[in-house]
């Protein structure tokens, strides 16, 4: 993929992408498969409407059209240029009980898509050749004088108008690409079309930048370090659809998270202040009576994600406040708590499920303390075993509904394959149409 390589040079400081996908050839097949019946649905709605009243006196039999039949639908691309609609429909009409005949309406039509002054991608229509031809006929007829009839019933021009309707991916589809999904409550993801899309011989390659709000407002994010680049792969692929992720992309939304405070999390150990009072022994003056122990842990920076070769690392920066008390907390230690822990990429439907999947390290150092020295020894044996369990719990509690990937309305994501290299998170699947209900 020299996938995002134009995505990858930002135009501008301020808008760079983030990441990005290649929609490709056997993806275009897929979008032409599926918009076939949409297509003759369409065009037999157009074509086979009753015609207007005839207002001469004396009129020859009108022609009817009283079969509709898509035959052939393809997209394909053309390299720099856009995609090439090409259709033919069968038609069966009729001028009077016993005559009818077979007629051939062939569309070629150039499409490519464009950013419109609102920054919305949209399906637009630069060139289309419709053609009318008889195929056969039930008895001898003046074909030039009959097609020419059918021209002017047929409506070519208004065909053409509005050929991209034809596809199942007009410009309503395309909008919901940016609009905003749901992390948590408070946080939302949204992906924005840098440009338009460039067209190579891999497919249409599309630009993205991520933007995360928390309770409504677009928040600052880190500053993307490294441009995004990606390898070119070393032949075609069968998927439809690779969609990349760069580094700086999961960073971002970990800072989001921790932005909205998500990632603040109420930790209860199994310990008492009473069987900590038998390690740290001015405990005994701060509790007269036995009560659970408690970590709230706050993030102290934002979190940083690392990505490797089959691996992908996220290091948090806590400050846990150690303390007793369900209703009224008090404090008695504080703790800094630093967590490199993997992450497990998976993907449903349109989202991605992100999970902390293992802790590989963790730091504990003592902040301040009301209770006098603690070693750090005792610290990591009496607290390291609760913030190994539960952190990762809690974390993925809060990442467990996913993060939506780019994706247009009705369509899902199939055969999913997740690579993970340096610098980016790579993506192949398949679309998939969902079926209508109801």
């Amino acid at each position: 993929l020299s996938v995002l390589l134009s995505l990858l040079v930002p135009a501008h400081t301020t808008r760079s992408p983030d990441c990005g996908g290649i929609l490709t050839p056997s993806g275009l097949r897929y979008l032409a498969e599926v918009s076939k019946p949409h297509a003759e649905s369409v065009l037999r709605q157009d074509l086979m409407a009753p015609p207007a009243p005839d207002p001469s006196p004396v009129s020859p039999s009108r022609n009817q059209i009283i079969s509709v039949k898509v035959d052939k639908f393809s997209l394909t691309l053309i390299p720099d240029t856009g995609m090439r609609l090409s259709i033919e429909v069968d038609l069966g009409i009729t001028s009077a009980p016993s005559t009818t005949k077979e007629m051939r309406l062939s569309i070629l039509a150039d499409l490519h898509v464009e950013m419109n002054p609102e920054g919305n991608l949209e399906l637009v229509t630069s060139d289309c050749k419709p053609t009318l031809e008889e195929v056969q006929s039930t008895e001898e007829m003046d074909s030039k004088s009959s097609g020419s009839d059918m021209d002017k019933q047929i409506n070519v021009e208004k065909i053409c108008l509005e050929v991209s309707k034809l596809l199942l991916f007009p410009n309503e589809r395309l909008m919901s690409l940016a609009v905003p999904f749901p992390i948590t409550p408070r946080c939302q993801v949204q992906y924005l079309p840098l440009a338009a899309p460039m067209y190579s011989e891999q497919g249409i390659i599309i630009s993205l930048q991520t933007t995360f709000q928390v309770a409504g407002t677009v928040i600052p994010l880190p500053v993307s370090p490294v441009p995004f680049s990606m390898p070119e792969p070393a032949s075609s692929t069968p998927s439809h659809l690779i969609l990349a992720f760069s580094e700086h992309f999961y960073t971002s939304l970990f800072s989001a998270l921790e932005e909205s405070g998500a990632l603040n999390v109420s930790l209860l150990s199994s310990l008492t202040t009473a069987t900590l009072a038998e390690r740290i022994t001015q405990m005994g003056s701060l509790f007269q009576e036995d009560l659970p122990v408690v970590l709230q842990a706050v993030t102290r920076s934002s979190p940083h994600v690392v990505l490797e070769e089959d691996k992908a690392i996220v290091k948090l920066f806590l400050t846990a406040q150690i303390g007793a008390g369900s209703s009224l907390f008090q404090s008695f230690l504080s703790v800094n708590v630093d967590v490199t822990a993997w992450l497990h990429l998976s993907v449903a439907d349109t989202r991605m499920i992100i999970s902390v999947a293992a802790i590989e390290d963790i730091e504990l150092s003592l902040a301040t303390s009301d209770v006098g020295p603690v070693l750090a020894a005792l610290l990591e044996e009496l607290f390291l075993p609760t913030i190994r369990e539960e952190v990762p719990a809690q974390i993925n509690v809060v990442l467990r509904q996913g993060v939506s990937l780019p994706h247009i309305a009705s369509f899902t994501y199939t055969d999913v394959n997740i690579t993970i290299h340096k610098d980016y998170v790579l993506i192949p699947c398949n679309l998939k149409l969902e079926a209508r209900t109801g």
